[in-house]
């Protein structure tokens, strides 16, 4: 799909990932709109992106999916059409599962799984409309290998995969792809911001930017590829530990080592800043 002149709309569009792909969608040519629940961060947003009128806000949860119909229709009625939608918006509670509450544990599976399953039926009568569309659903490479103290994280971006793949075959010969970016840890407050709660495995492999992890979503919505994964090597280890959990479970001792020394570096570094 050409994305010039196309109409992108980008869930958790307010910073790291969402606003890096807004920016990038803009730098295609297309025109975007960026939903978050905070207003006041969406304007800083739109403001730092500076694009005019091919930018709008809408302040909205998209785990509240009663509303996606209206948020989808506006955004038809500003631009014309949509032609792609990004599940980005997430969340995590880390920790034990008999620590975390119910209500932790259904924000997580409502936000990172209920919400894109839902928003992704909901959006294709609009990209039928449109002529043609793709969905880009943001998971995580801990959507292939689990984690603990990442239970119900692990199992939504499990589920979300799966489900993006299921759909990328319903969709095909439509003229709209489905694709699933499944990244490693990226360097962004989700992660930095909670060192001391991020297992150590989680720092045992590179960190990849906001901006890489963009550029793998509109390379998604340009050629409809159904899955793409960074780094390369986290995603390879990510296979061979899925495939041969003996191997993983004997290479997870080094790894954490591994992690906790990185870790350490992290903590010092933004203590240091």
């Amino acid at each position: 799909m050409e994305i010039a002149g196309k109409t992108v709309l980008i869930t958790g569009g307010s910073a790291g990932v969402g606003l890096a792909a807004a920016q990038r969608f803009l730098q295609f040519g297309a025109s975007v709109a960026i939903t978050g629940r905070d207003g006041a961060r969406l304007a800083q947003a739109a403001a730092q992106l500076g694009a005019g009128d091919r930018v709008i806000t809408i302040a909205w949860d998209a785990a509240e999916i009663a509303r996606a119909g209206t948020v989808f229709a506006e955004v038809e009625r500003r631009f014309g059409a949509l032609h792609v939608l990004v599940n980005n918006a997430g969340c995590n509670h880390r920790g034990l599962l008999e620590e975390l509450s119910q209500e932790e544990l259904l924000h997580v599976l409502d936000t990172n799984l209920r919400a894109p399953l839902a928003l992704s039926r909901t959006v294709l009568p609009f990209m039928r409309r449109a002529g043609q569309g793709a969905i880009v659903n943001v998971a995580s490479l801990a959507g292939r290998v689990p984690l603990a103290h990442e239970s119900i994280y692990s199992a939504t971006k499990f589920g979300l995969r799966a489900f993006t793949l299921a759909i990328a075959q319903e969709l095909e010969g439509s003229g709209i792809s489905a694709s699933v970016v499944s990244p490693g840890p990226i360097s962004t407050g989700f992660i930095l911001d909670d060192i001391d709660g991020v297992p150590d495995m989680v720092f045992s492999q590179p960190m990849s930017t906001a901006e890489e992890v963009a550029d793998l979503i509109v390379r998604c919505a340009r050629d409809g590829r159904a899955e793409r994964a960074l780094p390369m090597i986290s995603g390879w280890l990510a296979n061979v530990a899925y495939l041969l959990p003996p191997l993983a479970r004997a290479l997870r001792p080094a790894l954490e080592r591994r992690g906790r020394q990185a870790k350490a570096a992290y903590r010092a570094r933004r203590s240091g800043s």
